[in-house]
C-alpha cells in the first residue's frame, strides 16, 4: 500500500503543478499613451491644475439643483438600467466561479410494481417494493486554466459594468444640470422679455399720442408696433421651452411631466458658476474617466477570452464518481451490502477538428486587438474632449466679460437719459429707448452667462466627474 502511494505521489504533484497553469496570454495592463504634464488648452485664468471636485454641482450653491441631482441618481431610468446590467454581470461571474467547483447530484426513488406470475412461485413478495438513492459527483480538473480564464474574463466584464454605471451617472448629472441651468436662464430671459414688452407698449402709446398732435407719422407708429409684435411673438416659444425643460428634468428624475413644477417655479435666476475651478491633469483624467476604465476592462476581458480558447487545444480530465444504495425495504436501504459505487476518470481531447479551435483562437485574438484599438480611441477621445471643453470654457468667460461690459454701458446710458429727462432736455420716448437697449443687453448677457454655465457643465462631464463609487 505504501509503495503504491509512493508511485502515485509524483502524479499528484504533477496534477497540483498543472492546476496552477493557465495557457494563453496574461494581461499586463493597457499599453501606454504619451501624456502631457498639463492640459494643452488650459485657460490662462479661472482654471487651475488642483484636484477636481467630484460633486461639481455643489459649486453653484443652488439647493434646487442639489435636490434634482439626488433624485436623478436614485430614480433615473438609465441609471436603473445600468444597475440591473451590473447585477447581471455579478450573477454571471458567480456562475463562472461555481464552474470551478465539483458538482454533486442526489437522487432518490421508490418503485412499487407487480410482476407477472407464470405459474412458478416467485422468491419475493408480489407486488414488489424497491427503494434506491444515490449521489453522482463530477469534477473537471482545470489543468490548463480554462475555467480560471473564464472567471478572469467574467470579473473584468463585471468591472466594465461598474464603469458603465459610473459613466451613466456622469452623463445624467451633466444632463440634469444642463437642463436646470437652461431653465433658469430661460425664465430669467422671459422676465426680461416681459419688461421689454411693457416698455414697448408705453413707447407705442406715447408715439400714437404724438401722431395725434402731428408730431409723429404713420411710419413711426407702424415700426414700433412691428417691434412690439415681434417681441410678443417670442413669449409663447419661450414658455414652451421652459415647460420642455421642466418636463425633461422630471423625466431625468424618473417622474411624469409636471411632477416638479412646484419645485422649479422659483428657479427664475441663473446661478453663478464658480470663479475658480480645479481640473487636475491628463493622468488624473485617464485614471478617472469611466469610459476609459470601461474600455480597459473590456480589453482585459478579451485577453482572458483568448486563453479560454487556447485551453481547448489541451486535454480535459474529469473525475466522476457514483455512490448508490438500493433495497426492497426502506429500513435496510443503507445496510452493508446494499451499496454500489463507480469511479471513472475521463479524458477528452480534441485531436482532430480541422482547424475549428485555431479559428476560434484567431477570432478571439482579433477581438482582443479590436478592444485594444477601442481603448486607444477612447483615451484619445477623452483627451480631445477635455481639451476642447477647456478651450470653450475659457473663451466663453471672455465673451461673458464683453457682454457684461455692454450691459454696464447700456445701464449708464439709461441713467444719463433719465437725468436728461428730469432736466427737461430729453423726451420720455428717449428714456424708453435707452431702457429697451439696456434690456436687450441684459438678454445677451443672460444668454452668454447661460452658455458659460453650460460650458462649465460640459467641462465637468469631459473630466469624468459626477459618479458615485
Amino acid at each position: 500500500m505504501n509503495n503504491k502511494l509512493m508511485r502515485l505521489a509524483p502524479l499528484g504533484g504533477l496534477a497540483m503543478l498543472l492546476a496552477g497553469c493557465s495557457v494563453g496570454p496574461d494581461y499586463h495592463g493597457a499599453p501606454g499613451v504619451p501624456l502631457t504634464a498639463k492640459f494643452t488648452r488650459l485657460p490662462n485664468s479661472g482654471v487651475s491644475t488642483g484636484q477636481a471636485q467630484s460633486q461639481w454641482w455643489l459649486a453653484f450653491h443652488d439647493e434646487r439643483l442639489n435636490q434634482l441631482i439626488v433624485k436623478a441618481m436614485q430614480h433615473n431610468p438609465d441609471i436603473d438600467i445600468a444597475r440591473a446590467r451590473l447585477q447581471q454581470s455579478r450573477a454571471a461571474l458567480a456562475g463562472d466561479q461555481a464552474q470551478e467547483m465539483p458538482k454533486l447530484d442526489a437522487t432518490g426513488a421508490m418503485v412499487r410494481a407487480r410482476l407477472p406470475e407464470t405459474g412458478t412461485a416467485l422468491p419475493i413478495s408480489n407486488p414488489v417494493n424497491l427503494y434506491s438513492s444515490g449521489f453522482d459527483a463530477s469534477w473537471e480538473l482545470d489543468l490548463f486554466g480554462q475555467n480560471r480564464r473564464t472567471v478572469e474574463a467574467g470579473r473584468a466584464q463585471q468591472e466594465a459594468s461598474e464603469a458603465s454605471l459610473a459613466d451613466t451617472q456622469v452623463s445624467i448629472a451633466a444632463e440634469v444640470a444642463s437642463n436646470y441651468l437652461q431653465l433658469c436662464g430661460a425664465q430669467e430671459q422671459l422676465a426680461n422679455l416681459q419688461k421689454n414688452i411693457a416698455l414697448q407698449q408705453q413707447t407705442v402709446a406715447l408715439t400714437q399720442q404724438r401722431q395725434s398732435r402731428g408730431a409723429a407719422n404713420d411710419t413711426d407708429v407702424h415700426r414700433l408696433q412691428t417691434d412690439l409684435e415681434n417681441s410678443q411673438a417670442e413669449v409663447p416659444n419661450q414658455i414652451a421651452q421652459i415647460n420642455e425643460y421642466k418636463d425633461q428634468l422630471a423625466f431625468l428624475s424618473g417622474l411624469t411631466p409636471g411632477a416638479l413644477d412646484n419645485l422649479l417655479s422659483g428657479a427664475v435666476v441663473l446661478p453663478a458658476e464658480p470663479q475658480q475651478i480645479n481640473v487636475g491633469d491628463p493622468v488624473d483624467l485617464i485614471r478617472r474617466r469611466p469610459d476609459v476604465r470601461n474600455a480597459e476592462r473590456k480589453l482585459a476581458a478579451s485577453t482572458a477570452t483568448v486563453g479560454e480558447h487556447v485551453a481547448d487545444l489541451y486535454p480535459k480530465i474529469t473525475l466522476r464518481g457514483i455512490l448508490g444504495f438500493s433495497s426492497d425495504t426502506s429500513s435496510e436501504m443503507f445496510s452493508h451490502g446494499n451499496e454500489s459505487w463507480l469511479l471513472v476518470p475521463m479524458l477528452q481531447w480534441n485531436i482532430l477538428d480541422f482547424g475549428r479551435i485555431r479559428s476560434q483562437i484567431n477570432v478571439a485574438k482579433a477581438q482582443r486587438d479590436e478592444a485594444e484599438a477601442e481603448w486607444r480611441k477612447t483615451v484619445l477621445n477623452a483627451l480631445r474632449d477635455a481639451n476642447g471643453s477647456l478651450s470653450r470654457y475659457g473663451e466663453q468667460r471672455r465673451t461673458l466679460v464683453n457682454y457684461m461690459t455692454v450691459e454696464t454701458m447700456a445701464g449708464q446710458d439709461e441713467r444719463l437719459m433719465k437725468q436728461r429727462y428730469g432736466a427737461g432736455v430729453a423726451s420720455l420716448i428717449d428714456v424708453l429707448d435707452t431702457q429697451r437697449t439696456q434690456l436687450n443687453a441684459s438678454q445677451k448677457r443672460i444668454q452668454s452667462q447661460t452658455d458659460l454655465a453650460l460650458d462649465y457643465v460640459a467641462l465637468q462631464k469631459s473630466l469624468g466627474l459626477g459618479w458615485e463609487s
